[in-house]
This record gives C-alpha cells, structure tokens and sequence, in this order.
C-alpha cells in the first residue's frame, strides 16, 4: 500500500471517533483557560491510541502533549479546542437558533481542528506502527487561542525544542496552503485609580479614573494617524467604575490590544501607547498601572514545508461535496445580510475570480485547490499564536473548506458549519492532509535541512518570547 492509501483507510477506518470527538467538543463550547472537558477527552482517545499523556504543561492545566514512537525525527502537530463567548448555536441549522442564549460557541471552529488534528496524530502514529519506521509523533494540546494565547507559553517553557518541524491546520473556506502572513499582537490592562467624590457637591475633590481612561482613548485615536501602515489600535472598557454619574468614578480600567507586522514594531507601538495612558494619567492626577497579558508574534508559513502541505493537500484534492453538502452551504450563505452578502460576493470574486461567480454563489463549497506560491502573499490583519511556534521550529499552516464560500469567521454561521456534515468533511480531509504531510516530509531528510535552514534564517534558531519573563498565562484574569 501506498503511504497515501494507508493513511486514508486509518481515518477512514476511526473517522466516527474523529467526528463524535469534534461534536463533543462542539457542546462543550467551552472558553479559553476552562477547556477541561475538551481536554480530558482528547487526553482519553490519545491515551486509548497508546500514546503517552503529559497534562498542566506550560504552568496551564488544560495544556497537554501526547507522544507516541521513538527516535527521529520528532513531528509535531498542533490542535485548538477553545470556543467563542456569545455563538451558540445548534449544528448544521441555517437558522439562528442559540442552544444556550447568550452562551459560547465554536465560531471559528476549534473543535474540528482539535480533533482534525488528533486524527492525523493517530494515522502518522498508525503509520509509524504498520511500516516500522523510526519516528517520533507529538500532538500538542494548545488552549486559549482566542484569549490570551498558550503557545508563547509552551515555546517559552521549550516544549517545541527537540520537535524538527511542526503542521497544523485552520477550519477556512478555500482549500490551500498560505503565503500569507499575520500579525504580532501584544494586550494589556491599564487601570486607572483616582479620588471619589459627589459630582454635583464637591467635584473638585475628586479625581475621576474614568475621565483618565477616556483621554487615554482620545490620545490613541490620535496617535492612530501617525502609526504605520498595517498597524492596529484596539480597545474595550472592562470597568467604567461604576453606573451613578452623580459620583466621581475612583476606578476604571480599559483593555488595550496593538498589532503590527513584527514583534519589534509591535513592543515599539505598545511603547508609545503606554506612554499616552501615562500622560492621560497626569492630566486628571490619577495613577495609572498596566500589566501586560499577552503578546503573539507574527506568523508566516514555512516556505519549505508549505511546499510539502500544498502539494499533498492537491493530491488528496478537496472534500467530496454532495448536493446535500451545496444546499446546505447555500442556506448558510444566504442567512447573511444583503450588506453582508455584497461584500461576500465581492470578496469571492477576488480570491477565485468573478468568471464562475454565479456559479460559486448557487454551489458555494470550494472544490479545488488552490497551489501554494509564496511569491503571493499578503500581510493579513490577523494574530495567531502559531506564529510563536515558527519561530520556535520549522511550522506550516494547511487551510481546509469547512464553510460555505464567503463564510464570515467568529459568527453564527461559522459555528453551525463546524458542527454539520460540512465541518466533519472538512476535518477528516484536513487530518489526512496532515498526516501525509508528516510522513512525506520525515521521509525526506533534505527536506527537513532545507526547512531547518529557512528557520534558522528567521529566527536564529533560537525562540524569543514576546512577553516579559515574569508574565504568566493569565487564567482566570483575561
């Protein structure tokens, strides 16, 4: 049997493990830091597989590894399992109807990509078994991707060290690899303490935190003219001190989050924001503290084992759509806006171009693959802490349809399709993608060089953390 034939009858074989796991995470829905239900059972199939489990690693008690064989090379792969507050929503209904209002949700679809990822852990492991090959598999269970991360952890704790190269994968509407690249991210709280007093008695006695907070926002809005291109201000009140005007508010606190293309720019913006909050402080005569929460660095594929993913993933080809699968879709995609439809049809449009746009727009599931070519990639606005783990070790992102074409991320609509039939497809394509992924690479030792070379190029071969030594993973504070 071919190393692609054996991989597709492993997942075939355990795909309704694979599928019920993802479910289950799915109902979990749980946030990030308090994965504990979607964790243990990751931990349960992974040690039923015969792997060996750590758990608590990086100081984070829903942080796990599993390792399974001996010897080199050692493959990491990455699973997320963490949910979104406010999506709830029943799988694969087109309809907006919350299982738990208000409640969380897989809206950017970690529970397939926890368990997409752990099913290509078991066929590289089953691989390893039937053809007696050397090699050592990690599957790295890797909490909070959407809170305040946990892989700058792991990396910082040296758990990507002995690994030689690392795949994971990302719930998408288009099937690919990705040049494209992402940004560093760094977030802290400032708060703000001052004076209380009567508003309307004795308003010079007091010192208002929230008056402090608000210029500080004034003096970022400023400063948003004067930053480079691509960099980003973000922020949220998390405490306006209190809801009576007819009190000087004592304490307020805002939650800042800056991005920019590289963890130097990023630490230089940050500088500049801190030093705005600071003089919104001096301006009210009220005492400012901040404290960093997290921090990512910026993300770009390995251009290397890009290569390796692409073409695997083009060999396998898409998932295999039926018309219950393009009904579906189509339901999903028009239970958007008509605002939110045009810039879907525009954005369509752009990634596959507008010949076969009617088309596209009546069968909306990708049914290719688009190939890799590091030549087109563009600075995308997003942060991931997989970007922590490039320049930890040699890593690569694959891209996998799980969402009609145009689906918006972080919505409703994108946690119903990762709990329907289109979701499980995307997933269990994903994994194979994966696992081939692992295997052709491992057996090609030039390859491997060639990716540690490109690593090496970018980081120095060696990992540094964005954050402060003295951050610690912010549970129960984010």
């Amino acid at each position: 049997m071919t190393d692609i034939e054996i991989i597709k009858g492993i997942i075939e074989q355990k795909k309704d493990v694979f599928i019920d796991a993802s479910d289950k995470i799915y109902n979990f829905a749980e946030l990030a830091y308090e994965e504990v239900q979607s964790a243990d059972l990751l931990c349960k199939i992974l040690e039923d597989e015969g792997f060996k489990v750590e758990r608590g690693l990086a100081d984070i008690p829903t942080c796990f590894m599993g390792t399974f064989g001996s010897g080199k090379p050692i493959m990491g792969i990455l699973g997320e399992f963490d949910a979104l507050p406010a999506l709830s929503q029943e799988g694969g209904n087109p309809v907006h109807t919350p299982v738990c209002e208000g409640g969380p949700g897989h809206g950017c679809g970690h529970c397939l990509l926890g368990a997409g990822a752990l099913a290509a852990a078991v066929a590289v492991k089953e691989y390893l078994t039937q053809t007696g090959s050397e090699g050592t598999v990690f599957y790295y269970g890797c909490p909070a991707e959407e809170g305040a991360g946990s892989k700058q952890f792991m990396a910082r704790a040296g758990l990507f060290d002995d690994c030689d190269f690392c795949y994971t994968w990302h719930p998408a509407t288009t099937n690919d690899v990705s040049a494209d690249s992402g940004t560093a991210i760094m977030g802290a709280n400032f708060e703000f303490n001052g004076v209380a007093a009567h508003a309307g008695g004795s308003p010079w006695l007091g010192r208002s935190a929230l008056d402090a907070a608000e210029l500080m926002s004034v003096g970022c809005n400023y400063l948003r003219e004067h930053i480079l291109d691509g960099q980003r201000i973000h922020y949220a009140y998390s405490d306006v001190g209190g809801t009576f005007p007819n009190v000087v508010q004592a304490y307020a606190k805002v939650k800042y989050e800056v991005r920019a293309r590289t963890v130097k720019e990023m630490k230089a913006l940050f500088s500049r924001v801190v030093k705005v909050a600071r003089g919104a402080a001096e301006m009210t005569e009220t005492q400012m503290n901040y404290e960093i929460t997290m921090a990512f660095s910026d993300y770009s594929s390995n251009s290397v084992l890009a290569k390796v993913a692409s073409d695997c993933l083009k060999e396998l080809g898409a998932p295999e759509w039926d018309d219950e699968d393009y009904k579906l879709a189509k339901q999903f995609l028009r239970s958007y806006d008509k605002m939110q439809q045009e810039g879907i049809r525009t954005s369509i449009a752009e990634e596959l171009g507008d010949d076969d746009l009617d088309d596209l727009l009546d069968k909306p599931l990708h049914s290719g693959v688009i190939e890799y070519d590091k030549t087109k990639g563009r600075f995308m606005g997003g942060s991931s802490d997989v970007g922590d783990v490039g320049y930890a070790t040699p890593t690569a992102e694959i891209h996998v349809a799980t969402a009609c074409l145009g689906n918006i991320g972080h919505t409703w609509q994108m946690a119903g399709q990762a709990g329907s039939r289109i979701g499980h497809k995307g997933m269990l394509r994903a994994a194979e993608a994966i696992a081939l992924s692992c295997v052709r690479t491992m057996e090609q030792p030039e390859v491997m060089k060639a990716a540690r070379a490109e690593y090496i190029k970018k980081s120095g071969g060696k990992y540094e953390c964005p954050l402060p030594d003295y951050v610690q993973p912010p549970i129960g504070k984010y």
